[in-house]
């Protein structure tokens, strides 16, 4: 798996979980744990990973929706 993105928006991470749903690209939610760790005060980003192979597609849906700012890398 690869990282799709990273963020501390709780909101675009569950919207992103759910375009991956929808779009049939299996997904996890990685770091999702780590605010029980760091007091939930959101200074550890959490990652969306998807599968290398589904990668491409993943940042094309993350593009047509206006969220290319937050792929992790946007070369």
């Amino acid at each position: 798996m690869e990282e799709l993105l990273r963020s501390n928006n709780l909101i675009t991470l569950s919207f992103v979980q759910s375009l991956m749903r929808d779009a049939e690209i299996e997904c996890l939610w990685a770091d999702q744990n780590m605010s029980t760790l760091e007091g939930s005060v959101g200074a550890i980003p959490q990652r969306i990973l998807v599968e290398t192979t589904k990668l491409q597609e993943a940042r094309q849906i993350i593009i047509e929706v206006g969220l290319e700012k937050e792929l992790r890398d946007n070369g």
